[in-house]
């Protein structure tokens, strides 16, 4: 039995919200990590891993994901995979250790690693390329709002709740969310736009030579390894122990604060996007971005918990508007290429967008729990991560001025 939608935007509609889940996933452990640090018994160095190993797996799917989607179809392919997560949010939900916790966030990572370019996919086929830059964004959009969810919404629910009923209630969704795309979506419309047969393996090879030999390509993977990295570190997981452990806040009062992130880079990124294309810039506005998250962060490391809420909320509304200029560097990359090449580079800019994420938010609960031992939750050993964070965002924007714009393969 099924139940096929054949209009194209019920599908979009359908897809997005699976991308607005895997938002919701990766950033869900922030506001609920004293919970985590308590029921777990966890130190800094067991969070940050609980929390990355969803990155870890996430990014090591993209490698054959491309591949199984062209095989496959991105409706088996997304429907086959959502039910390893399903499995996984049940799973953390009722861990009793640590272990137990970091093989669920695996399945979570598995789970969520088609739920971006399973809709891509399912674009491409439904909507032709004439549709895709513009829908992409709005894709962007609606999965951002999955942070929003897993701040304060989450936060409301949990104290209703408790943290494992509330991710039991939210495994029973994604399950319902499953059978429903599986049985509602096809991979393509009864009538409509075929794509185009892709290229073969030694065309896929020689573009690959061509991607690895340029210096552009190394510069802005760096620069969003590090970029990515960081606003994930602190947006999917650190923003909460900062603010409730190292500030003293209340979990509403902190979810409030990552609320005020969220929404700001929500409503940025447009902004961003317009500006760049009204100006035809993609460095310029990009480099904006990259000193402002390290600005913020500097300033950040002067906070103490007699700063004002409404400051913290400033400041993280700052990092979250800076923050939200990375979608570019997919824009800058596909642009720096030739136009066969341009899914290709993207899909590699995205593999170390992904792995950057995994590499600070675990690497920067091992440095904590290295250099301040039981105090890896105070204020010193925030100021520590944060500052470094900024000298990596400093650095990257001197490498990142050696790139070029499109203007320059003319």
């Amino acid at each position: 039995m099924s139940f096929p939608i054949t209009n194209r935007w019920g599908v979009f509609a359908l897809t997005s919200v699976f991308f607005l889940l895997s938002q919701f996933y990766r950033a869900s452990t922030a506001v609920i990590s004293s919970e985590l640090i308590r029921d777990l018994e966890l130190n800094a160095s067991d969070l940050s891993l609980l929390s990355s190993a969803f990155f870890y797996v996430f990014a090591l799917v993209q490698i054959p994901l491309g591949l199984t989607l062209d095989r496959f179809g991105p409706r088996l392919t997304m429907s086959v995979l959502s039910l390893f997560g399903v499995a996984g949010a049940l799973i953390f939900a009722w861990a009793e250790t640590l272990s137990v916790a970091v093989g669920a966030r695996v399945l979570l990572g598995l789970g969520m690693a088609c739920n971006l370019m399973g809709p891509f996919k399912l674009l491409t086929l439904w909507f032709g390329p004439a549709q895709f830059a513009s829908l992409t964004t709005v894709i962007f959009s609606i999965g951002a709002a999955g942070s929003i969810v897993a701040s304060s919404p989450l936060v409301a629910l949990v104290q209703w709740l408790g943290w494992r009923w509330a991710f039991s209630l939210i495994a029973a969704f994604h399950a319902l969310l499953t059978g429903v795309f599986y049985l509602c979506v096809r991979d393509r419309p009864p009538h409509g736009y075929q794509s185009q047969a892709g290229p073969g393996l030694p065309e896929l090879v020689h573009g690959l030579r061509i991607l690895f030999g340029s210096r552009d390509y190394w510069i802005i993977s760096v620069g969003t390894f590090c970029r990515y990295g960081i606003f994930a570190a602190i947006q999917t997981l650190w923003a909460g122990p900062y603010l409730m452990q190292g500030i003293g806040l209340s979990p509403m009062q902190a979810g409030n604060i990552i609320l005020a992130l969220n929404l700001a880079f929500i409503l940025a990124g447009p902004l961003w996007g317009g500006l760049s294309d009204r100006l035809q810039r993609r460095k310029g506005v990009i480099l904006i971005g990259l000193l402002g998250m390290g600005s913020t962060l500097l300033t950040l490391t002067l906070q103490t918990g007699q700063t004002s809420l409404a400051l913290f909320a400033v400041l993280f509304a700052a990092f979250g508007i800076s923050g939200s200029t990375g979608g570019i560097m997919y824009t800058h990359i596909k642009e720096r290429m030739p136009v066969h090449l341009a899914g290709t580079a993207m899909t590699g800019i995205n593999l170390f967008t992904m792995f950057g994420a995994a590499f600070f938010v675990h690497g920067l609960g091992v440095l904590m729990h290295t250099r301040f031992a039981e105090k890896a939750f105070s204020l010193s050993a925030f100021n520590l991560s944060f500052l470094l964070c900024a000298g990596c965002m400093l650095a990257v924007s001197g490498l990142y001025l050696f790139t070029r714009e499109r203007e320059d393969l003319r």
